[in-house]
């Protein structure tokens, strides 16, 4: 059975009182309604559980908004498509909602109990005007923001941004803003130029238009000129597209020259390992950038290629710290190879052989369950490996996710129970198919055997332990059996796992 601390407290609040997802007018008439008589009730119960809850700090004269937040977050949890509402409440998608968007946007009580689970918030292409909503700046805990495509003006409210600390995907592009006050404001220089495209925050986003006009016919003229030029030099750039600046390089796709250049022809001094499904090489391309090449020999039908084809363009345009890069990808009659830039140092598996402390492990697996919150959010088609030896860490012991696979379906589930792994194997410092006959299962039932009770027989006995860190290592081993827990009815969502592991990381 999954820990009773894993319970959603924020969703089972939310959901305290079935109401079926209906038109907002229908939403109209339900905020109209008071609170039931046992909601007052239902408030102080959950408060208990789980003081973090952001109503809990409420007057209880407010007690009719704490209600109506809760009418509105099951409406918008079905309009925003989440997969079960019962469950999860992870994102807030009204991006091309013109009609309902403004609606949602005006119920401050809503915005000001933002649940903990809501992760990602969407509200491009709606024709938004006037100043920026920053109502929707109460959900602290956000991963993304995109509120692009709309006509806002004014100034932005800064210290509301600050407040974002979580905030890896921001997008204010093709707004009105006033120009020049996030310059040098060191949370905005998080997020690169394609953030604030024609935003209206830098001097002359306001008549791009005209210099985007300009420009166009500037280079029709140029273009002319030097026809005769391009024709001469372009099967170079065709065999070689390396040798092209890198502002017109197509970083996507590898030339199989290319990739000989890289690893001086697949020699065996950059061979790093060679298996049953292909090799992979270490190399350097022109720029200096070490990459990895995983390489695959033989030829395959043309749906395989194809099919190959589609997942790498869904691989390159993942992008999260956590996540390992993926460059690009050859695709030729003989061989296949995919390039991933080369950052990390070591694997979790062998830093774990030199008893790092738990401050550090705790840290690897925040981020990895941050690199999942995001997979889920923005490609929950794509499964990964989640092995300690697959999962790579930088110089600054930041983790990356080194292996994907895109999936027909959504792997939430399986990604969840790995998670669970890395984690226990995080605690006690074990190799689950070196230690255990039964492997996998055999870490878990020798866990769950000590725990709770006697879990300093689990814990790697080389860390370091101080009352805090025994703490959250006992509600780390909580989370790490309730993700592999197979025979309870549900698994934890991703959300909420990263809620409460945050949790676990700010416990005093």
């Amino acid at each position: 059975m999954a820990p009773t601390s894993l319970i959603p407290l924020a969703l089972s609040f939310l959901l305290s009182v079935s109401i079926n997802p209906t038109l907002p007018s229908s939403l109209i008439n339900e905020l109209n309604q008071p609170p039931p008589p046992d909601f007052p009730a239902i408030v102080s119960n959950n408060c208990l559980k789980d003081p973090s809850l952001r109503y809990c700090n409420s007057a209880a004269t407010d007690i009719t908004n704490i209600y109506k937040s809760t009418v509105v977050a099951r409406h918008l949890c079905t309009a925003s498509n989440n997969s079960d509402c019962n469950l999860s409440f992870a994102k807030i998608d009204l991006r091309s909602r013109p009609k309902v968007s403004p609606l949602y946007l005006s119920f401050a009580f809503f915005w000001k109990y933002c649940p903990l689970s809501v992760l990602s918030i969407d509200l491009s292409n709606n024709s938004l005007d006037g100043p920026f909503p920053s109502d929707v700046l109460q959900c602290t805990q956000i991963h993304s923001l995109d509120i692009s495509l709309n006509k806002l003006d004014g100034t932005l409210p800064l210290e509301n941004f600050t407040l974002l600390s979580n905030l890896s995907f921001l997008n204010l592009s093709y707004n009105h803003f006033s120009e020049g006050n996030i310059e040098g404001i060191a949370f905005f220089e998080r997020f690169n130029s394609s953030s604030f495209l024609h935003s209206g925050l830098f001097p002359g986003d306001h008549h791009y238009g005209f210099r985007v006009t300009t420009a166009i016919l500037l280079l029709i003229g140029v273009l002319v000129s030097v026809v005769s030029v391009v024709g001469c030099f372009g099967w170079v750039f065709v065999r070689r597209p390396d040798l092209l600046p890198s502002f017109l390089r197509r970083s996507q796709k590898f030339t199989l020259a290319m990739l000989k250049k890289s690893t001086d022809g697949f020699s065996e001094d950059n061979l790093v390992r060679r298996g049953e499904r292909g090799e992979i090489y270490k190399g350097r391309l022109r720029g200096g950038l070490e990459v990895e090449i995983k390489v695959q020999r033989g030829r395959i039908s043309v749906e395989s290629r194809r099919a190959f084809d589609e997942e790498c363009r869904v691989l390159v345009q993942l992008r999260h710290k956590n996540l390992v890069k993926v460059l690009g990808w050859c695709n030729q009659r003989e061989l296949r190879a995919v390039v991933m830039e080369r950052m990390w140092v070591c694997s979790v598996e062998g830093w774990l052989l030199g008893s790092p402390p738990w401050k550090q492990r705790l840290k690897v697996s925040m981020g990895v369950v941050e690199a999942m919150c995001y997979l889920q959010e923005q490609r929950p088609s794509v499964g990964y490996d989640l092995r300690t030896r697959n999962v790579m860490l930088t110089e600054d012991n930041e983790p990356l996710i080194l292996k994907f696979k895109v999936l027909d379906q959504n792997t939430e589930s399986t990604n969840i129970y790995k998670f669970g792994l890395f984690l226990l194997e995080l605690v006690t410092n074990k190799r689950p198919h070196e230690a255990f006959e039964r492997g996998e299962m055999g870490l878990i039932d020798w866990v769950s055997m000590h725990y709770p009770g006697h879990e300093k027989k689990v814990i790697d006995e080389k860390m370091k332990l101080t009352s805090t860190t025994y703490k959250q290592i006992k509600h780390t081993i909580d989370i790490g059996l309730a993700c592999t827990d197979l025979s309870a009815g549900h698994l934890p969502t991703i959300s909420h796992i990263y809620s409460t592991l945050r949790k676990v990381v700010h416990l005093l």
